[in-house]
């Protein structure tokens, strides 16, 4: 417990300035975080970023998470994107031959799946920070996935008794989940009595119980990456945390919900 507290505080001290500051160092954060939890997807399967086809996602990853405020000053239009993901995609398929089906047509639809789980979950992180109150919305999300995190934790430990899916994740309990919603909401009422991102408390609810319950959905897809491929975290890089994507996974289900139901201010 002790090495995950100051391994917490100290990704806060490095992640919370960044935040605030915002503008290209913060796009800068995410691009190589988005490379950090993309080398420990598709390392799962036994791909490395150096190989062709990680080498090939991480270029359209990089692409992908650019939000808009830069992509037309780079690009002309989100058609960039468009042809980026064919021509990877095209790309991928050419290597199954090439590697005479060493590296499969399975092997290509993973690492394509790898590269808009996180390409497009990162991309939603930056196009939040955008946001003219983006500081104060991405703050809302990181306190809501937080709260519904702990609040399922602490008091599935305390009452919980049905296990809300043992196949994936056999700690989880209905009471947990049920738990960590009430938390959610609970906190989302006092940021927006503070912090007043939405013109209403019954939106910013509203918000709560779409992250809570897509949060939730989130850290279970990525419980079953490693259910499925038997790895316990998925990555080393924050000691008691795990890896980047063992930190960001509620997030980057969450945040393209939000956007598409248009959550976000």
């Amino acid at each position: 417990m002790k090495e995950r507290i100051i391994t917490g505080l100290l990704a806060a001290l490095v992640f919370i300035p960044i935040v605030f500051i915002g503008g290209i160092w913060f796009y800068i954060l995410i691009g190589i975080m988005s490379i950090m939890a993309l080398r420990e997807l598709i390392r799962m399967k036994g791909i490395t970023l150096w190989d062709f086809a990680g080498s090939v996602s991480s270029v359209m990853v990089l692409i992908l998470i650019i939000p808009g405020v830069l992509n037309e000053k780079i690009f002309t239009g989100d058609s960039i994107k468009i042809s980026t993901i064919i021509i990877g995609f095209l790309l991928l398929l050419t290597w199954t031959v090439i590697t005479k089906n060493r590296f499969s047509f399975e092997d290509a639809s993973f690492v394509l799946m790898a590269t808009l789980y996180i390409g497009v979950g990162f991309l939603y992180l930056n196009e939040t920070r955008a946001l003219e109150n983006g500081v104060e919305s991405i703050f809302f999300v990181l306190l809501i996935v937080w709260a519904t995190d702990s609040g399922a934790y602490f008091i599935g430990k305390s009452i919980g008794k049905r296990k809300l899916w043992p196949v994936i994740s056999p700690n989880k309990t209905i009471e947990g989940s049920l738990g960590g919603l009430g938390c959610a909401i609970l906190v989302a009422v006092i940021y927006q009595m503070i912090f007043p991102i939405y013109s209403t408390v019954t939106l910013a609810i509203l918000a709560a119980i779409v992250i809570g319950i897509f949060g939730q959905i989130g850290d279970l897809v990525e419980s079953a990456f490693k259910r499925h491929y038997e790895v316990k975290d998925s990555g080393t890089l924050l000691p008691g945390h795990g890896g980047i994507l063992d930190r960001f996974d509620s997030i980057l289900f969450v945040l393209p919900i939000l956007h598409i139901l248009q959550l976000m201010s």
